[in-house]
């Protein structure tokens, strides 16, 4: 696996949807890039789910951030916590996010909310937010094997059910992947 000092912190919105969750953990084994987060974006997306998902548990959850600590072992960032209160966000619980990237020298922050983190607040610190499918669609730029790898683990790894590839890719798509969806169609043969 090659190691790239290109950074990435997960914000929790892209972390609470499991099949993009799923994939984005794909993506950050390929070495691509770092892929970052911290507890405290651990528990804002176990806590969102809890809440729409009655059917799930927080051990269950717990199960899966410890799992995501252990398969990305560096991942988890720490030593943010200082850095919150000279922070200025238009939503200030999202600050905590942009103190993770920070403190581990990221270059993106991956997110929905890109609103949530104005490009002239960034800059200040080197750092851009982008929407996943931005940040897969130039990953798949720099890469299209390691993204095509991704997505042909993560597909070979749902087995309750299986899932054929137009279905796979529909599940990426309703994740508003809609660039990544379009580049993995013309590798559909070996998804």
């Amino acid at each position: 696996m090659r190691n790239s000092p290109f950074t990435a912190v997960y914000d929790a919105c892209v972390l609470y949807p499991a099949p993009l969750r799923d994939f984005l953990m794909w993506l950050g084994l390929s070495g691509r890039f770092r892929a970052r987060w911290s507890a405290e974006i651990h528990d804002e997306w176990k806590r969102n789910v809890l809440k729409n998902r009655p059917d799930l548990t927080a051990e269950q959850l717990d199960r899966t951030s410890d799992l995501m600590d252990r398969a990305i072992p560096d991942a988890l960032v720490t030593g943010h916590e200082i850095l919150v209160a000279g922070l200025t966000l238009p939503d200030p619980d999202d600050r905590h996010v942009l103190a993770v990237a920070i403190r581990c020298h990221a270059s993106v922050i991956v997110t929905f909310n890109e609103k949530d983190f104005p490009a002239e607040v960034l800059q200040l610190f080197g750092l851009e937010a982008q929407h996943p499918d931005v940040f897969v669609e130039n990953l798949f730029d720099l890469d299209q094997a390691a993204v095509v790898a991704a997505a042909q683990r993560q597909r070979q790894q749902l087995k309750n059910p299986a899932m054929d590839v137009d279905r796979y890719l529909d599940v990426l798509l309703k994740q508003g992947l809609t660039q990544t969806v379009k580049g993995l169609t013309t590798f559909r043969c070996v998804l």
